[in-house]
């Protein structure tokens, strides 16, 4: 199939080269609309229970408070000048079209709405709009009319809308230093990697095919269905990475065969589109298991019913599979037209072509093989130690405490826990799912208020403590016959405290049925639409993963091996932001603030850098059976392909690195682990892992490492793909 493949691009390059020139202006097009279709959040399962209050209270009520309006007096509140500014602020805020249920201290003397010390004040209100770009522009309105100094008030604007809207504006431009960062290493790494001006331009044409295609990819889906904006951050950083790799590999076998070809060959011409055909046979093998095994593992970010996780799916599986058939039918095409002018505008301290094999990389795996026990146990015992962290992980869900102690929203964070005794915005909110008698209420509202960590319960019937009416009925939390009822707690909503009262409220017998919604309810049943399917989605990669490398390999005991020593170098990975992102190292010198890792992310990251890992593991595996299949001996044999392939490895790693890494900079701490996590798990595994392990693991498995059972060897060589034999 590739042998055919690379005789079609061979002969008909310009033509590909043609439709590829018109299909990626159509990509382009259609990509650019893509911004406009794509989606903030994506971090709660849409079917919890928590998903479904948020509903039925947006429908019969005026949704939760999604915008807090922190009102500095720098004064007594209640002072007459204060206190007429704030209410004429609040008559403002609430004459707004876009908002509903606008309530302040000054309109309902709520003390929770008063700060401890009696200077600060609250606003609370709900966009009136469900969707999330709408929601995006009435804040931005707001912010920018209501921030600020108004009338003697000094005004900061927070709320789960404040925090999206700095998060997204603060990844945007983070994003753009991030690039102005990267870019200009990747170039000079680039033309360093290659050894010439000219071959370091394929990768940016083939990542400029992926990241473009994908863009348009997303553009259709963005129409059909949720799609996080986030993806485009995966869609550029992988489609470039991808390229490089691929690329990398390609031009590198390519010169190989060129190499081969005498001086004295009779038709230049032919030869050299003899090498581009044995390049795809070859190279084209190792890129298509290599793709596929990095978007099998992405694939199991489908079976996570959070938009977030599942926008990476689609934006990752696209990538990878535009950037392999990029690498398989456009960059032929290119080789073919450029032929040995590939080597052109040679770095001037280069004699010769480029070398393709890196000696250093063969001595090293000659000295894993020979010292085994020398050689692996520090580099095992380290990984181990690395990972130890995760023993005491903890988990959570982003909060403004991502963002800066400068964002505006992280400083109505900030205030709402230092400076005020409760925060309503955070109340736990049970909601009726029919019509239920206001008089039924009141008993439920009395045991509500006696649960532990409980501050009030507000409701239709009256405001209760400790099972005590202390205030009024409250006739907004009724509609219809549905009720309301605000169960305001002095627990952090991350705590274990503020867990406990949603499982309590949850267990809970009500006059009806309840839901339970909120922050901390939302955390919860985000937490567990992500662990109930972990074990799915692990077991899919882990089965997926061991039939490609089956097929590959053709050995039961070579895909064991490969998720062994993945879960070691990753699980180092792990533990290296469960020291930096929850128990702080170095949070000083990066700017951010400890806390619970994101769940989302982490399996972000896993899937991600598992994929990678496995993209690094053909490429290294691929010319090691190479010589295996040649009659070479397992020493030779393990050491020449460390040798032929080790310095692409090891120059991919790096380059995507630099990629990765300068997500670091960012002013979110949670792109800041992404970033962080990706480029460290990437230069562990091309080094310590492929240089140092894999020599070491086939020394201890000997012969028996390319074993099966008649049967399933049968099996392979039936439906197993293999390069073709070389001409003669």
């Amino acid at each position: 199939m590739l042998h055919r493949l690379g005789i079609f691009t061979t002969r008909h390059a310009r033509a590909v080269l043609l439709v590829t020139v018109l299909l990626l202006a159509g990509a382009a097009v259609l990509g650019v609309s893509a911004f406009g279709k794509l989606a903030g959040g994506g971090f709660d399962d849409p079917g919890s229970e928590s998903s479904r209050a948020a509903t039925q209270l947006a429908d019969s009520f005026d949704g939760q408070a999604d915008l807090v309006f922190v009102v500095d007096a720098g004064r007594a509140v209640d002072d007459p000048g204060a206190a007429q500014a704030g209410t004429d602020l609040t008559r403002r805020i609430a004459a707004e079209p876009d908002l509903t249920g606008v309530a302040s201290y000054w309109t309902t003397k709520a003390p929770a709405m008063k700060s401890a010390d009696g200077t600060k004040a609250l606003v609370v209100a709900s966009t009136s709009s469900s969707d999330d770009d709408a929601r995006a522009d009435i804040t931005d309105r707001l912010i920018n009319t209501y921030g600020g100094e108004q009338a003697g008030l000094k005004v900061d604007i927070g709320g789960e809308a404040g925090v999206n809207h700095d998060v997204s504006g603060q990844v945007g431009r983070d994003l753009a230093v991030a690039e102005a960062i990267a870019v200009p290493i990747i170039l000079a790494l680039l033309v360093l990697a290659f050894g010439s001006l000219v071959a370091a331009l394929l990768p940016l044409a083939v990542g400029v095919i992926a990241i473009f295609g994908t863009f348009a990819e997303l553009s259709v889906l963005g129409s059909v269905t949720d799609v996080s904006i986030y993806a485009i951050n995966l869609t550029t950083a992988l489609g470039l990475g991808l390229a490089i790799d691929y690329a990398l590999l390609m031009v590198s076998r390519y010169r190989e065969e060129l190499a081969k070809i005498p001086d004295s060959a009779a038709d230049p011409r032919a030869a050299s589109h003899a090498a581009v055909i044995r390049t795809v046979e070859t190279a084209g093998r190792t890129i298509v298991f290599s793709a596929l095994t990095v978007a099998v593992a992405l694939a199991a970010l489908l079976v996570f019913p959070l938009f977030f996780l599942r926008s990476f799916a689609y934006a990752g599986i696209g990538v990878i599979v535009i950037a392999m058939v990029g690498a398989l039918v456009v960059l032929p095409s290119l080789l073919t037209v450029l032929g040995p002018r590939v080597n052109a505008g040679r770095l001037p301290w280069l004699k010769g072509a480029p070398k393709t094999v890196a000696p250093f990389w063969g001595r090293l795996a000659g000295l894993a093989m020979r010292r085994p026990a020398l050689v692996a146990l520090p580099v095992v015992a380290g990984l181990l130690l690395l990972a130890t962290p995760l023993l005491h992980v903890e988990f959570g869900t982003p909060d403004d405490r991502v963002l800066p102690t400068t964002a505006t929203s992280r400083v109505v964070g900030d205030a709402l826990r230092d400076d005020f005794g409760s925060d309503d915005t955070n109340a736990v909110e049970l909601v009726s799912t029919g019509a239920v008698e206001t008089s039924a209420v009141r008993s439920y509202a009395e045991n509500l208020s006696r649960l532990p960590h409980v501050v009030r319960v507000e409701s239709a019937a009256g405001a209760f403590v400790s099972g005590a009416q202390a205030g009024p009925a409250n006739p907004r939390l009724t509609a219809d016959g549905i009720q309301q009822l605000s169960v305001v707690t002095e627990a952090d909503t991350r705590s274990a405290e503020a867990r406990a009262l949603v499982d309590s409220a949850r267990a809970l017998p009500g006059p009806g049925e309840f839901l339970v919604g909120g922050t901390t309810a939302r955390f919860m049943d985000s937490q567990e639409a992500i662990g109930s399917r972990l074990p799915l989605a692990g077991g899919l990669i882990a089965l997926t993963t061991f039939v490609l490398l089956f097929l590959f390999t053709g050995s039961l005991l070579q895909p064991l091996r490969a998720l062994l020593l993945n879960v070691v170098g990753l699980s180092a990975t792990l533990g290296a932001m469960v020291l930096v992102f929850q128990d702080g190292w170095l949070s000083g010198w990066l700017g951010f603030t400890p806390l619970p890792l994101d769940t989302s992310m982490l399996v972000l990251l896993f899937c991600i850098t598992f994929g990678l890992s496995m993209d690094y593991e053909v490429f290294v595996l691929s010319r090691i059976k190479e010589q295996h299949d040649e009659g070479v001996a397992l020493r030779d044999s393990v050491t020449t392909g460390l040798a032929r392939s080790g310095r692409i490895v090891s120059m991919a790693a790096v380059i995507l690195s630099v990629s990765f890494f300068a997500f670091g900079t960012s002013s979110v701490s949670f792109i800041q682990l992404f970033g962080i996590g990706s480029g460290l798990a990437v230069l562990i595994d091309a080094t310590l892992i492929r240089g140092v392990l894999v020599p070491t693991a086939l020394r201890l498995l000997g012969s028996r490492a390319w074993w099966s059972p008649p049967p399933l060897r049968a099996l392979h060589t039936r439906i197993g793909l293999t390069e073709s034999t070389p001409n003669a």
